[in-house]
């Protein structure tokens, strides 16, 4: 049997691109981990360490969809470098306020502004869905984009607390804003793979911000809920496996957790399914909101380890449905942004399960903090089901691939795939 995975790269560029997203998108994962540890350490301040990382964090929940507004109307090529620029810039700065004792403030300042790094996750799915679009590989791309975010965000936390505790604090931070240059230095000059700019919605101004498409707005709420479950797990698990007397324990189900995801979302990448996306949507949060309810009965690491891992099991293919679902109700000249905008939903839902569930546990206990995943599981479903009717007529009106772009043209680059097709 062929590997589907295997064939997404016999395009011309598809290795170098996604090659250097993946060094590109790690200091999403490692930034926010490694201000905490650099502060805590420097200051002894967890509540401050905390608050600027915070600060981050937010930052680019705000900035990222802008830069990919400015993406989709200017190109990759013309946007990236100055973005990554202005964050890498900040982040050296705000380094070395750490280091020398500036002002409170100037910490606040300058993790605002490292947060206009250019959301990596979605440069590289926009260059698939041109290399594939209207092609079943596009599918199998977005499942191999939701492994790979789940292999940054294993590793790239546990790499820059480690650089940081190890030999100096600040390079967990430091190492983060050099994969980012790195990454983009790579990313950028590989034109062939670039999507076009879709001049005639770039000089009308595109109709506004893509988050003012219902459907956008709605995938970006399942993806809230859906991060809240995250975030809730990271918390929780630290806290019950502390309960349990086995602190080591906790890394243990949140590896557990990204495994059950990551194995998930490489078989639903290989397969050829006919139900219809908003369908799938509906069985994927069905599936979140059911497997939460366990959680209320773990006893031991060993059966909230089981419990994650069916839980995990539907994260990846839902994340995948949401980003097919971007591709094929989100305009063309707005496709960049509007995956943004569902990739930052996953972001402030991670941040906002770990508030709550950590306040939840030190009033509740461990219990209190999978209540809220619970929680998020229900209102996952709930958007789901609303989400139904909207998406679909969504989905009828973007039928005609012409009708996307508005340009009379069929919207994206099938071209290098067919290309490549024409070669087997």
């Amino acid at each position: 049997m062929p590997n589907p995975y295997g064939a997404l790269f016999r395009v011309p560029g598809a290795v170098a691109f996604s090659a250097a997203g993946f060094i590109g998108r790690m200091p999403i994962s490692m930034t926010g981990i490694g201000i905490i540890t650099m502060l805590s350490q420097m200051r002894g301040e967890y509540g401050l360490a905390g608050a600027v990382s915070a600060t981050f964090t937010l930052a680019t929940a705000f900035f990222g969809p802008q830069v990919s507004r400015i993406v989709d109307r200017r190109g990759q090529s013309r946007v990236l470098l100055p973005a990554t620029g202005i964050s890498v810039a900040s982040m050296g700065a705000l380094l070395l306020c750490a280091r020398y004792g500036a002002p409170v403030w100037t910490l606040f300042v300058f993790a605002a502004l490292a947060g206009t790094l250019p959301n990596m996750a979605a440069m590289v799915r926009a260059r698939w869905t041109h290399v594939y679009r209207d092609s079943p590989k596009l599918h199998t791309a977005f499942s191999l984009e939701s492994v790979v975010d789940e292999l940054t965000f294993v590793v790239g936390p546990a790499l820059s607390v480690a650089l940081s505790t190890a030999l100096f604090p600040e390079l967990g931070p430091l190492v983060a804003a050099v994969f980012l240059a790195v990454g983009v230095l790579l990313f950028v000059p590989q034109k062939k793979t670039e999507p076009p700019v879709h001049a005639a919605d770039a000089a009308a101004g595109s109709g506004g911000s893509a988050i003012r498409i219902g459907s956008v707005r709605l995938l970006a709420l399942v993806l809230v809920a859906g991060g809240t479950i995250v975030g809730t797990v990271d918390v929780v698990s630290v806290a019950f496996a502390e309960e349990q007397g086995s602190p080591a324990g906790a890394g243990i189900v949140l590896s557990v957790y990204a495994v059950g995801s990551a194995l998930a979302g490489l078989v639903f990448g290989a397969l050829k399914l006919s139900v219809p996306m908003p369908r799938l949507l509906l069985l994927g949060a069905a599936g979140t909101a059911l497997t939460t309810l366990p959680l209320l009965l773990v006893g031991s690491v060993a059966t909230l380890s089981v419990s994650v891992f069916v839980s995990g099991i539907f994260f990846a293919p839902t994340m995948i449905v949401v980003m097919g679902l971007v591709e094929r109700t989100v305009p063309a000249a707005k496709l960049t942004e509007g995956m943004t905008w569902a990739i930052t939903g996953l972001s402030m839902g991670v941040a906002l399960g770990a508030a709550v569930s950590g306040s939840m546990v030190d009033r509740y206990g461990p219990g209190g903090g999978f209540a809220v995943a619970i929680v998020a599981g229900a209102a996952a479903l709930l958007l789901a089901l609303v989400a139904q009717r909207p998406l679909a007529r969504r989905l009828a009106g973007q039928e005609d691939p012409a009708e996307a772009d508005g340009s009379g043209a069929p919207a994206g680059g099938g071209a290098l795939a067919d290309t490549a097709d024409t070669r087997r």
